[in-house]
């Protein structure tokens, strides 16, 4: 790897429509792929991967979740053929969220097809969120494993909204696998919680010195992604994309930003190996 390596993202806030049908949902799927595919044209650097929300596919509501037996999909469904199309026309990477249909499921997933238009790997969500305006528990089943991937250099991984309140995950991505970019898409309600996601994301790129693209859907009940870089101050804020509306932000990473922030502050050389120690009490 080199200093100079540079990976750009299409981050896609897109606005998902109600659903209650494979119709609806492949409808969507097309006026996305549109999008997208607009959005690309007009980008002005040559971008690597276009990052969709959490079940970019679908609706995240109860009428929805009920239908999963018809909705959700194989790993190569109906989602996958839209954006392999899309990955092999553009020569891009596309990660990209939606219900999948499979033994032990269904799961909500993370997929990422390549720009020879072949499926990379998935990722099921690990830590299902059951509080607010999450109903998870009630009709999906937990993921079993991580992924991660390369793009021009870089290694990254997705998670999946609720994964990023355990710390353990986005720690064990970076310090075990390497990992120098988290995706994490979300389905970011305003309700109580909504307000706290923020600085989760904050924290989360700050103590593992790595780049974390917090992306959420659009629409009056969702909205304010953020884009997090390895180091944060009051001179390098994070990047915030539109209230509620949909935005579609192309950003630029280095492999140079990377390194700097984790050799001019040693947060990870400085572990300990293993915290199981002593404890003193009074």
């Amino acid at each position: 790897m080199t200093a100079n390596e540079t990976l750009t993202l299409l981050a896609c806030q897109i606005e998902i429509p109600p659903m209650t049908t494979t119709a609806e949902r492949d409808a969507h799927l097309s006026v996305s792929a549109a999008k997208v595919r607009g959005q690309l044209d007009q980008a002005e650097n040559k971008v690597d991967l276009v990052v969709l929300p959490e079940l970019s596919s679908i609706d995240y509501s109860r009428e929805t979740f009920s239908r999963l037996d018809e909705i959700a999909e194989p790993l190569q469904g109906a989602s996958f053929e839209v954006w392999r199309e899309v990955a092999k026309e553009k020569g891009v990477f596309i990660s990209y969220g939606f219900a999948r249909a499979a033994e032990g499921g269904p799961y909500i997933s993370v997929g990422v097809v390549g720009p020879d238009g072949e499926m990379r790997g998935h990722y099921d969500k690990l830590h299902l969120a059951q509080y607010g305006a999450s109903m998870e528990k009630e009709y999906f089943n937990r993921g079993k494993h991580l992924f991660t991937f390369e793009v021009n250099g870089f290694r990254l991984s997705p998670i999946i909204c609720y994964d990023i309140r355990i710390p353990e995950l986005a720690r064990a991505l970076v310090v075990d696998h390497g990992v120098d970019v988290i995706l994490h898409c979300g389905a970011y309600f305003r309700d109580e919680s909504f307000h706290t996601w923020h600085p989760f994301a904050v924290a989360r790129a700050l103590e593992n010195q790595v780049y974390f693209l917090s992306l959420n859907r659009a629409g009056t009940n969702y909205g304010n992604s953020l884009f997090c870089l390895p180091w944060q101050d009051e001179n390098t804020p994070p990047v915030n994309f539109a209230e509620t509306a949909e935005d579609f932000r192309e950003i630029s990473l280095d492999r140079a930003t990377l390194q700097k922030a984790r050799k001019d502050y040693t947060f990870l050389k400085d572990r300990l190996e293993d915290y199981r120690i002593e404890v003193l009490t009074a």
